[in-house]
């Protein structure tokens, strides 16, 4: 039985105030609010990784040391400092080393090389550098800007440095690098005097989280310590997490849904996390079992992971409560609830890192992100967009016209009136360009401001939301719109498939772009044309149906477990571009047959340009 609008709205009514209760208290940050923690229960487990178990008095001691290793390498107060280690104890030394002393955390992908990793760290301006061990090879494959600061190799107990550091990298002889043993030795012994962050505000800036990536260079956003503590507190409203709560953490911790989201939460009860340094499926629910894990947090296809394992003995009768996340496609969600337990809390949602806006699916609407149940009493808004033109549609008098129940939209949130007035601020971005990006000026009245998404939607007429597409990613084809996102929901009946990405590519003399699917398939399985054409068939709008499918050996995910398409848009339907099996709709034969001229031909498109 879902919730009414009224006991909907008395829930994001008092997230609201669990924020401005944050924002009012300004002279705690997240470093304080960690020490009040280990002031409290200094012996209570804050981590347990690979077997061992950190309390919070431990942590706090490690990361004092940390705090006095950038004070004696003169980073101060407001200074960025970046870090780029997986998720292990050592990361939380750094990151709220690098807090303690008021500088702000740039946190760089581990997975990040060359010219990505050159841009995060010197995009902000970085004074210092941790780097884990782990991670150095690719830290080191960028340019000779990234050892023009003081870089501390953060050693691993799980890693042999010889097995990590290739002997001819130039990079090492520079006096810029030194080893996380030799610069704890020199502050061992030294108290941590936390004066030295001064009169810090909780809205001065605490993190740099950037964002995936997903078309271009990642960009930094701003994150302030009220940002990162208010989460935590709204995380208590909207769902029933408590004290004694066991937290487990399997995404990474250098991205907002880990580090702000979940660990935010941690803090907000004074509670344990599971950390694991890589999300496994097989150990997921081994682990819940083991350390009676009641809260869990997942992105994009980690749930669809989860259901394709053997069952096991451990996902039933377990401890898991909530599961806090976002892409839980409703595709699965019904068959995820049936395995693992219908008592399970869903708390699927919809925000960006940087977003000013947020919603949250409270009663277990499966595949819903969200609800706003009176326009209203809320400052975002959801206006008509034309997938054809690539635009939103505006009414006579130049104005953005709203998309109305059933209609995908995109979701705006409001920055300031006409007048100026302040309603929700877009901190945005270090780039002034991108954060100008993000924005629509002049939407309902002139002068006004709103974030925009990028995302679109479909509002139910109970005021459910339901994420449609990406704004570029629902194409249009044969005089109709079609989302990727709808697309490949419908296709996960292909039970041979382990992972389905949809995208839209150009034909040649034609008007739109063609549905082409990439297909990962399980393993020990091999592509069946005529079994896909008949899910495809019997799921889908004749317009709908991919044109071409590519079958590729991995999906291609970014850090936080999201489709990329980038790649598979440039290459397109032509084979010269890939190694990978090629298919072709062949409605007449009901399959997908071998990539060919003949099959082009009994199309009728044109060869990929």
């Amino acid at each position: 039985m879902g919730m009414t609008r009224d006991e909907y709205q008395t829930i994001i009514d008092n997230t609201n105030a669990a924020s401005v209760k944050v924002a009012m208290q300004t002279d705690v940050t997240i470093a304080d609010c960690f020490e009040s923690l280990v002031d409290n229960a200094p012996d209570s487990t804050f981590l347990i990784f690979e077997g061992q178990t950190f309390s919070y008095a431990e942590v706090n001691q490690s990361a004092n040391d940390y705090a006095n290793v950038l004070l004696k390498h003169g980073v101060q107060k407001g200074d960025s400092v970046a870090l780029m280690i997986e998720n292990r104890v050592e990361f939380f030394y750094a990151w709220l080393g690098t807090l303690k002393v008021g500088a702000i955390a740039a946190l760089i992908n581990t997975e990040a090389k060359t010219r990505a990793v050159s841009h995060a760290v010197t995009t902000v301006d970085s004074r210092f550098v941790f780097v884990g061990i782990e991670c150095f090879e690719r830290y080191a494959s960028g340019d000779d800007r990234l050892f023009g600061m003081p870089v501390m190799l953060v050693d691993d107990a799980f890693i042999s440095s010889d097995a990590i550091l290739p002997p001819d990298l130039p990079q090492l002889s520079q006096p810029a690098l030194s080893h996380s043993a030799d610069e704890l030795a020199k502050v061992s012994g030294q108290t941590f005097d936390p004066s030295v962050r001064g009169d810090l505000n909780n809205a001065d800036n605490a993190c740099y989280i950037f964002t995936s990536g997903t078309t271009g260079l990642p960009k930094a956003a701003l994150i302030t310590h009220s940002k990162w503590l208010s989460t935590g507190q709204r995380w208590l409203v909207m769902a029933p997490i408590r004290e004694g709560d066991v937290f487990y953490c399997t995404i990474p911790i250098f991205h907002g849904a880990g580090l702000m989201s979940l660990f935010s939460a941690v803090f907000a009860v004074g509670g344990s996390c599971v950390l694991r340094r890589k999300f496994s499926a097989r150990n997921f629910w081994k682990d819940i079992a083991e350390h009676n894990i009641t809260v869990a947090i997942y992105v994009g296809e980690i749930c669809r992971y989860l259901l394709q394992t053997p069952v096991c003995e451990e996902e039933k009768d377990h401890s898991l409560r909530i599961l806090l996340g976002s892409g839980m496609g409703i595709d699965i969600w019904e068959d995820f609830q049936s395995r693992f337990g219908e008592h399970i809390h869903i708390r699927e949602g919809w925000g960006a890192t940087e977003s000013n806006c947020n919603m949250t699916n409270f009663d277990n609407r499966p595949g819903s992100c969200g609800r706003i149940p009176y326009w209203e009493k809320t400052f975002m808004r959801m206006v008509a967009y034309d997938v054809e033109t690539d635009a939103h549609v505006r009414n006579e008098e130049g104005f953005y016209t709203l998309a109305g129940v059933n209609n995908p939209g995109e979701l705006l949130g409001q920055v300031h009136t006409g007048s100026g007035q302040v309603i929700s601020p877009f901190d945005g971005y270090t780039d002034a360009e991108a954060t100008e990006k993000k924005l629509l000026r002049d939407v309902f009245e002139q002068g006004d401001c709103w974030f925009r998404s990028g995302d679109l939607f479909r509002e139910d007429d109970e005021g459910y939301f339901y994420f449609v597409d990406r704004v570029g990613d629902t194409f249009r084809w044969k005089s109709e719109n079609v989302s990727t996102t709808e697309v490949a929901h419908q296709l996960a009946d292909y039970s041979d498939a382990e992972m389905i990405n949809v995208y839209g590519v150009k034909v040649p003399q034609t008007e739109g772009r063609a549905g082409m699917a990439a297909v990962v398939m399980q393993q020990g399985r091999s592509f069946d044309g005529a079994a896909f054409f008949a899910v495809a068939r019997n799921n889908l709008q004749p317009y709908a149906m991919p044109l071409f499918v590519r079958v590729v050996t991995a999906a291609d995910l970014t850090g936080t477990f999201k489709l990329r398409k980038v790649d598979l848009l440039r290459d397109s339907y032509n084979p010269d571009r890939f190694d990978d099996p090629l298919f072709v709709l062949d409605k007449e034969a009901q399959t997908y047959a071998a990539y060919s001229q003949q099959a082009l031909d009994k199309l009728g498109v044109s060869p990929c340009d």
